[in-house]
């Protein structure tokens, strides 16, 4: 897949691709769901226990999944991070090739734009490939997503798969669809409950 097949216009939607993502999830399989945008959409679709919904720390989704998918390696463990969040811990890619989990997904909603912070563009709006950068870190399993169906096609693929994946797909600037109870307390014994690791 080429990038120029990536930005094409029409941008999908974060929240249809979530919801995609949430139809599929059948065997309690942890979500970590990246601040902002990323969880407000996450919620929309349908809160569950084996949601974790970050709050105000930009860029820890993805490691936050990495140490989910090394402490339970048996259950599926998805991410879904903005690329500006991702920008602020790139390193994470790294770490995260070096130590393959055979259970992680990582998704990447890229709009280029620091969203919720007044729609200051990123890296990616001026050239910043993701996907190349996270391929570049050893995770050779990172592609664009043109459009929903090939975004199924690879979902598929990476909740099956025994390496991680990154599936990357350029957005559109519509905000979230709702606010997640922002109750940090609630969130991580929800969560905690979800994993089986608290009564």
């Amino acid at each position: 897949m080429t990038v120029h097949a990536a930005i094409a216009e029409p941008r999908l939607s974060r929240f249809d691709l979530t919801c995609r993502l949430v139809s599929r999830l059948k065997n309690d399989e942890a979500v970590v769901g990246g601040i902002g945008n990323s969880n407000f959409d996450l919620w929309a679709a349908g809160p569950r226990p084996q949601n974790f919904y970050m709050l105000g720390s930009m860029g820890l989704a993805f490691p936050i999944a990495l140490g989910l998918a090394l402490a339970q390696p048996n259950r599926r463990i998805v991410a879904i991070e903005g690329d500006g969040s991702l920008l602020m811990q790139l390193g994470c890619l790294a770490t995260i090739a070096e130590r393959s989990p055979s259970n992680l997904t990582l998704l990447v909603m890229d709009n280029g734009t620091y969203q919720i912070t007044g729609g200051q563009k990123t890296a990616t709006h001026h050239g910043a490939d993701l996907v190349t950068i996270a391929r570049g870190c050893g995770i050779a399993d990172s592609n664009w997503a043109a459009d929903t169906e090939e975004f199924e096609d690879l979902l598929g693929t990476a909740l099956a798969g025994d390496r991680p994946h990154v599936i990357a797909a350029k957005i559109d600037g519509a905000s979230g669809r709702e606010t997640t109870d922002r109750d940090p307390a609630w969130i991580r014994d929800s969560f905690m409950r979800g994993l089986g690791t608290r009564n």
